[in-house]
């Protein structure tokens, strides 16, 4: 059974920077596609980046590309997310997810993902 638990969230200034970890158990990360979402107030949720299996590739959104960084530690068996110049667009319930694949869709497609963390939460003031 995989287990995601995301942390690192809270109140920063526009302009300030934040690192989020996940935390998976149950399984070895590497294996999956790990993603990062941002879920705002009213809005859906989105893809901001994801590590392909072993690390061999990393995508990031248009709106975060140049500002976030994701990273996998495997011997932590933990997801990162450094997000650098932070906006007021960039708040909301950040979760992690696990993919085992794409299916013909792209990585962005949140049904996707098969397991998710319970959030964390930032803001940006």
């Amino acid at each position: 059974h995989v287990q995601l638990v995301e942390s690192g969230g809270g109140s920063v200034q526009a302009g300030g920077s934040l690192k989020l970890s996940c935390v998976v158990s149950g399984d070895s990360a590497s294996r999956y596609h790990m993603a990062w979402f941002r879920q705002a107030p009213g809005k859906e949720r989105e893809a901001d980046a994801v590590i392909y299996p072993r690390s061999t590739r990393t995508l990031y959104g248009d709106s975060v590309n140049g500002r976030f960084t994701a990273s996998q530690d495997n011997a932590k068996n933990t997801l990162y997310l450094h997000m650098n110049s932070l906006k007021a667009d960039d708040a909301g319930m950040y979760y992690c997810a696990a993919s085992f694949g794409f299916a013909g869709t792209t990585w962005r497609d949140r049904r996707q993902y098969y397991y998710w963390g319970q959030g964390t939460q930032v803001t940006v003031s």
